[in-house]
């Protein structure tokens, strides 16, 4: 048996959680294979191993077929990615119970920093528009956007950063060979080709209660900052939430109308001390990112001619709309609309280009000036 094998063995039997396996592979030097050929007293000298689990471990052949998993896993062009490869999520190693092994799909290696938007499946268009658009902006800022899949708001996150060809990550509360739900199986193959699945279950696992709040911790374990859209006091987003705090990552929330249950739970993380979230700003605020902590924003789109990028690296559009600042000029958004013939989508993207290129500041009465 190789070593990652026997990664993949122990990853899948069962009644061993990850904090135990994460023991046993600390106790015993590391290798993962030492466990199978470790005595049952010296597995069960180790805090959390008992009898049932060593028996467990010696009798693994019976708990999981590896031939057929590997079958699987080649069929479905599936790696199995450890804690010691460098495409495993960084940050998520960090956490009290990393999972020993994740199974992959796609290529994308997680280079950039992940920012992670979840909310309800019941949601409002309200909710998806927002989630899409974060989505979108911070995949253009060149994070990786993060969600599970599920209907609602993580499925406009996920369609908001493939849109401005941006990365995204699903991370699945089920086997990696399950599209749930059935309708997402168009974006879950956008996801495959532009981003990563991932999921810490074998081929076949269902998701149950007990699979969605080990998503949720790999979710919130992974990212920098997780960001709350829409949900109500009790919906699983708030599960995502508390993992994140207990992890010590920056939690956000989208705040909503007050008679609405879809956002009560927003504004319960908001009175408990998450940041209120008005969009990306928020976000680079917080992380303060300076120089290269910052990820390389997705390269403004041109048409194809060497002027399409600017000196200063500047696109034509960001050229066009700072050479209206001239003389100190201050400007509001409806006279660049006016001045450059942008539509209000393209100017507000150009203007949050700017912006994060520290050319040009928004002022308190919402006007824009070129800075100095």
């Amino acid at each position: 048996m190789t070593e990652q094998q026997a990664f993949l063995v122990l990853n899948a039997l069962p009644n061993i959680g990850p904090i135990t396996l994460n023991r046993l592979l600390a106790d015993l030097g590391g290798d993962p294979r030492a466990i199978f050929s470790a005595p049952s007293r010296r597995l069960e000298a180790v805090q959390g191993v008992g009898p049932v689990i060593s028996a467990t471990i010696a009798a693994w052949r019976e708990h999981f077929d590896l031939a057929r998993e590997e079958e699987r896993m080649a069929k479905a062009a599936t790696t199995f990615i450890t804690t010691r490869d460098p495409g495993y999520p960084r940050l998520l190693k960090e956490i009290n119970d990393p999972p020993i092994g994740l199974y992959r799909k796609g290529s994308y290696d997680f280079a950039q920093p992940c920012i992670a938007i979840v909310g309800s499946r019941r949601t409002t268009l309200y909710g998806q528009g927002v989630a899409k658009k974060l989505g979108a902006d911070l995949a253009r800022l060149g994070f990786c956007v993060v969600s599970g899949l599920a209907r609602g708001i993580d499925t406009a996150a996920h369609e908001g950063a493939l849109s401005v060809g941006g990365k995204t990550a699903a991370v699945l509360g089920c086997g990696i060979d399950i599209v749930y739900p059935p309708e997402n199986l168009s974006l879950y193959r956008q996801i495959e080709e532009h981003g990563a699945i991932l999921s810490e279950f074998p081929f076949g696992r269902r998701a149950d209660r007990q699979s969605f709040p080990m998503r949720n911790r790999v979710v919130a374990g992974m990212c920098e900052a997780i960001v709350v859209v829409e949900t109500d006091v009790s919906g699983g987003s708030m599960i995502t939430a508390r993992f994140a705090g207990e992890q010590g990552r920056l939690i956000f929330a989208v705040p909503g109308r007050i008679d609405q249950n879809t956002s009560a739970g927003c504004h319960q993380l908001i009175r408990d001390g998450a940041t209120l979230l008005t969009g990306v700003d928020d976000i680079l605020n917080e992380l303060n990112y300076l120089g290269g902590l910052r990820p390389q924003p997705i390269p403004a789109k041109g048409d194809g001619t060497p002027g399409s990028q600017r000196a200063g690296g500047l696109s034509e559009k960001e050229t066009m709309v700072l050479d209206n600042f001239r003389g100190g000029a201050l400007l509001s958004p409806d006279a660049l609309a006016g001045l450059t013939g942008l539509p209000v989508a393209e100017l507000s993207s150009t203007l949050m280009m700017l912006e994060l290129k520290k050319m040009v500041a928004k002022r308190a009465d919402g006007t824009f000036e070129a800075r100095s």
